[in-house]
């Protein structure tokens, strides 16, 4: 078997994924530091663990070639 291009590609896409996520919870962050601790430890464990639900399917094609 020969090397597949959708790895490497893949992991750009995850390192993307990771750029883009942080920057549009960095947006919030003037918004969510005026809020009670408790919030905003809850915000961040929320968003913390949301971008890992797009990586099902890319680590899928990365692996097959199929998205579902």
């Amino acid at each position: 078997m020969s090397p597949s291009w959708r790895k490497p590609a893949g992991m750009i896409a995850i390192l993307l994924l990771i750029m883009l996520w942080c920057a549009v919870i960095l947006s919030f962050a003037a918004t969510v530091s005026g809020w009670h601790p408790l919030a905003q430890l809850a915000f961040y464990l929320v968003t913390g663990i949301i971008w890992i639900t797009p990586l099902k399917p890319l680590l899928r094609w990365m692996e097959t070639g199929r998205w579902r």
